[in-house]
């Protein structure tokens, strides 16, 4: 079998692993089963499409991107290897996306900059529509009743009594709250029926608006402004290598500032400032190796941002961030890296691609979300 054959077949298995492993997520964003360890009929796996096929058109959209337009610029590039997921953690996604191979240096500031930008833009466009129809087409409110039967005791007022701790702690259930971002918020305002607006308990029971919830997700992520992210080489053709420098380095800091703040108090127990505050250090030391080989500086960095931390966690205890961006921080700092590597050659963008350019960053801001998931028992 030719090389050609094997990479084609490899693709197609992967797309196809990760179609199943999106469908049986989307068999827990409509029925709350996880597939893989409680079983599912053949009828919740259809409906578990509801969210795989956006989903995954998004994500194919996003990558067609980037592939048309190294093709454009006649660039050696693979088709879309779509990474699967096991749909066994919460929650429950299906994919770690899809990627495609550049098999040669990509050489101008242009090419790089096109490459980068065309596959967020395309994606977007798809999520923005997708997106648009799961709000346009909500269901009534009562709908959450087919999952939550037990709810309809308290009527379209259930929030207010379900939501609380005490009935959280008595009936011993897992709270999952899905965040939101600018772009939910403007269609929940614009587009949607104000009475249909899930609750962000319960959002997890719309398929299509989570395919559009996660896609943009994955698309500000790749919008970041490091390394060899779409956002870098956005960044990177916009400003040039020294303000990417800066940028990124700004990023990525925040990343961990964001991620940590609030974890740690003065506040808290001996004990667990004890086990704590050399833990964190430790993993600030360990990631900003992304910042500098040198290890004092690596020390020193990691000791003033946790001091930060440590000192606004006591003035304003009220104020929290989100340490699942932990996890997002380090694959970064190991295996993606901050700094853009120059191009062969260097060519300022025209009018047309700058304007582009803030646009791609206008919808980082519009997809973001501060704290996509909150889970409690």
């Amino acid at each position: 079998m030719r090389k050609e054959q094997r990479q084609v077949l490899l693709q197609t298995g992967l797309f196809i692993a990760t179609f199943i492993s999106t469908t049986l997520a989307g068999v827990f964003w409509n029925s709350g089963k996880l597939a893989l360890l409680q079983g599912c009929t053949w009828s919740e796996f259809v409906d578990g499409m509801e969210y795989s096929i956006p989903f995954l058109l998004i994500l194919t959209v996003h990558e067609l991107g980037h592939y048309f337009t190294a093709r454009h610029y006649k660039i050696h590039t693979s088709l879309p290897y779509y990474i699967p997921f096991p749909p066994l953690l919460l929650p429950p996604i299906g994919t770690l996306g899809a990627v495609i191979r550049i098999r040669e240096r990509v050489k101008s500031t242009i090419q790089q900059f096109d490459i980068g930008l065309a596959g967020p833009l395309a994606g977007f466009i798809v999520a923005l529509f997708i997106t648009a129809y799961g709000f346009a087409t909500l269901p009534p409110a009562d709908y959450v009743f087919r999952f939550h039967p037990e709810y309809e005791q308290y009527g379209l007022n259930y929030a207010e009594h379900v939501y609380s701790e005490e009935y959280m702690k008595e009936h011993e259930a897992l709270d999952l709250q899905i965040g939101s971002n600018l772009l939910f918020e403007i269609f929940g305002y614009f587009v949607s029926d104000k009475q249909r607006i899930p609750n962000p308990h319960e959002m997890m029971h719309y398929p299509v608006l989570m395919a559009g919830f996660f896609a943009l997700l994955f698309t500000a992520l790749n919008l970041l402004p490091m390394g060899q992210l779409d956002g870098g080489h956005i960044t990177y053709g916009l400003f040039g290598s020294k303000w990417h420098r800066i940028i990124a380095t700004s990023f990525f800091t925040l990343v961990f500032f964001y991620s940590g703040l609030g974890m740690l108090s003065p506040l808290q127990d001996q004990n667990t400032l004890l086990t704590g505050i050399p833990l964190t250090i430790g993993f600030y030391y360990f990631c900003f190796r992304a910042l500098s080989s040198d290890m004092q500086n690596r020390i020193m960095y990691a000791l003033v941002l946790f001091a930060v931390q440590f000192i606004l966690a006591w003035v304003l205890p009220q104020v929290k961030g989100y340490p699942g961006w932990f996890l997002f921080g380090f694959v970064v700092s190991r295996f993606i890296g901050i700094q853009h590597p120059g191009s062969e050659i260097e060519v300022p963008l025209d009018a047309k691609r700058i304007i582009l350019g803030w646009i791609a960053l206008l919808i980082f801001v519009l997809c973001v979300s501060p704290a996509p998931f909150i889970m409690s028992e």
